[in-house]
């Protein structure tokens, strides 16, 4: 019995590379705080899709999805949207942090400290860990 592959379809490769070109200005600032292990050396990938969906940064070891929350993801359709979204990443066992557009240009620290807490919760590291 072989497992049906649900992770970085080909079919999906030219709209992840499409999206890693034109990221956000957020998205290419938290990828600078999240590229080459900085945060409990723990890589995120970016641009990665499980299922149906693309992932803005994922970190595969900790099953931990970060999503780069705009505006438009106040509207109520896209709300609905980001419900089912979730949903189905939950049944992947697939754990979603939504960061606030605002809160990486004005609080960039807390966000840092926010990743670092989930991680560390969900590979139970030691909270004496060196950074």
């Amino acid at each position: 019995m072989t497992k049906e592959r649900v992770n970085n379809l080909a079919e999906q490769k030219s709209l992840r590379r499409k999206l890693r070109r034109n990221s956000t200005p957020e998205e290419v600032a938290l990828w600078g705080l999240l590229k080459g292990k900085q945060i409990c050396q723990c890589q995120f990938r970016r641009q990665f899709s499980v299922g149906p969906y693309i992932l803005d940064f994922y970190c595969p070891e900790a099953k931990l999805c970060i999503e780069v929350d705009g505006l438009m993801h106040s509207a109520e359709e896209n709300v609905k949207h980001d419900e089912t979204r979730d949903a189905y990443l939950f049944s992947q066992g697939i754990e979603v942090l939504r960061i606030d557009n605002d809160a990486i240009w004005k609080c960039s620290d807390v966000v840092v400290a926010t990743i670092e807490d989930k991680l560390k919760n969900k590979l139970h590291i030691n909270k004496q860990f060196p950074l």
